[in-house]
């Protein structure tokens, strides 16, 4: 389900590996949750968040949380908030990986990282919520607009739009692209590079960088779970989604 590979400089890749897709489902999240977290205090320098060739992550795992009530998809979103907040805090720089297709939920874990290398080609990121039925939470929004500004966040955000990889460049989505089989490569290469500086230095001045992305998850209570839950239990939403899986079912 995850794979952590260690390394020169310390540097942990914490690799996706749930087949066939790599959905988010709530043992992988709080399974990745955990490895983010306890990482830096085992000695990691940096971390590496990578997929699978061709694919990081293809979001949440709609079949399995479809089946979930209230009660259990709130204590998935608090996880998945938790999530974030642990990629925001991190106290050591996170590299995504950005191995292939990475729409929703995979987008939103390259968001909350230090730099995101994405793999050539015809693969797509982006946040297409709206084009199932969700809406994307505040907390989330503030992470892409801090990436592309907020006018060009909105334009993608409303809908729901995912770039191929040439225009998730040009759009700041991504910072890097390369060969799918080099992204990991060039992932460690940017931190090798951050590692080679003063680490106080360096670790203070991006702990000030981030702050902003840190403080959206200063107050877990004020984090719109309740908010989401009450869209992705509306009769549009479940409609969209339902159908959905229908499709891919059918494939």
């Amino acid at each position: 389900m995850l794979e952590q590979i260690r390394h020169d400089h310390a540097i942990l890749e914490l690799k996706l590996a749930r087949p066939p897709v790599n959905a988010l489902d709530p043992v992988l999240v709080g399974t990745l949750k955990q490895a983010i977290e306890q990482a830096p205090r085992d000695g990691a320098a940096a971390l590496v968040l990578s997929g699978s060739a061709g694919l990081f992550s293809a979001g949440l795992d709609l079949p399995a949380l479809l089946q979930l009530d209230r009660a259990a998809m709130r204590a998935f979103w608090g996880d998945f908030f938790g999530l974030c907040a642990a990629l925001a805090r991190c106290p050591v720089p996170v590299a995504a990986a950005v191995t292939g297709h990475s729409p929703a939920g995979g987008a939103v874990l390259a968001l909350f990282c230090d730099y995101r290398v994405m793999a050539r080609g015809e693969f797509r990121i982006g946040l297409n919520e709206v084009q199932v039925g969700l809406s994307v939470p505040d907390c989330i929004q503030a992470a892409m607009r801090r990436l592309v500004g907020p006018r060009r966040a909105e334009r993608l955000l409303v809908a729901g739009a995912m770039l191929d990889a040439n225009a998730a460049l040009a759009a700041g989505l991504v910072d890097e692209l390369t060969d799918v089989g080099h992204v990991v490569t060039r992932a460690l290469a940017w931190l090798e590079s951050l590692l080679q500086l003063p680490r106080q230095a360096m670790l203070a001045t991006r702990a000030f960088a981030r702050a902003d992305l840190a403080r959206l998850f200063d107050d877990p209570a004020s984090l719109p779970v309740d908010a989401f839950l009450d869209g992705w239990f509306a009769p549009e939403a479940q409609a969209t989604l339902r159908a959905l899986v229908e499709r891919l079912r059918s494939k």
